[in-house]
């Protein structure tokens, strides 16, 4: 990889830089950062060699711009810095909702990819949702992303939005099951801390049998549920009427819905 400039450096740009060096796909000597409050991975690589706030001549080196800033600062970000690009840099886009067409717009034209990735990237186990219509934009976002995780390329941009509330927002809601059911495992009579240590170490490791085994969940769901057991009852819960498939088919609506918004 040539230069990156990366716009934004919080938390996600952060799991990136930490994943690509983990990688070894971009050294801190590859990297120019123009955030005025870097995260810590960024602060990192600052202190071994990247380039914090470079100026118009170093922006010009760089072959992919990572625009990574919140959706609500991208247009001024772009503005500060579409002038001093190379004409042939590549914009590679995680702004969650805005079209490439109007990123390229505010970039003077370039080619652009938009990627929506997670947070996992920085231990190498990201996912990443990829559309593009520019063959270099598309071979650009799948070498820096597939270094990183897997990558689904999109063929309609509006499936971005489902791709978002499916698997950039993802993470969270997992995290959010793990809180309740710790919380749940403490209130029907588990020491908190063993409460903690069951729930997280449990659904860590469902999650590896899931990837490692090739099996549907339905398959794996069905393999530990014995017929009049704890699990069915469980299960009769949360597969119930107003249970987990209602439930997450809201939040997946709402969290598209966003995304859409967030592009207008």
């Amino acid at each position: 990889m040539g230069p990156l400039l990366m716009l934004g450096a919080g938390r996600m740009g952060g799991a990136l830089i930490s994943g690509w060096r983990r990688a070894g796909l971009l050294s801190p000597a590859d990297l120019m950062i123009r955030d005025p409050y870097p995260g810590d991975e960024a602060k990192a690589a600052i202190a071994e060699g990247a380039l914090h706030d470079p100026d118009p001549a170093a922006m010009g080196r760089a072959d992919t711009v990572l625009l990574a800033v919140k959706p609500q600062l991208w247009r001024e970000a772009a503005g500060e810095v579409s002038q001093a690009l190379a004409a042939d840099a590549i914009i590679v886009s995680i702004a969650a909702g805005v079209p490439a067409a109007e990123i390229s717009k505010a970039f003077g034209g370039r080619a652009v990819a938009r990627i929506m990735p997670t947070t996992a990237a920085a231990i190498g186990q990201g996912t990443a949702s990829l559309y593009a219509t520019d063959p270099a934009a598309a071979a650009r976002a799948q070498v820096l992303f597939a270094a990183v995780g897997a990558v689904v390329e999109l063929e309609n941009e509006e499936l971005m939005h489902a791709a978002t509330a499916v698997s950039g927002s993802a993470p969270a809601y997992l995290y959010a099951f793990v809180e309740a059911l710790e919380a749940a495992g403490a209130a029907a009579g588990l020491p908190a801390d063993s409460a903690q240590r069951l729930a997280r170490a449990t659904i860590a490791g469902a999650a590896a049998l899931l990837a490692d085994s090739g099996e549907e969940p339905a398959e794996l769901r069905k393999q530990v549920t014995s017929p009049g057991g704890t699990t069915q009852a469980a299960l009769e819960v949360l597969m119930g009427e107003g249970g987990l498939g209602p439930l997450l088919e809201t939040a997946v609506a709402a969290a598209a819905r966003r995304s859409r918004e967030l592009g207008a």
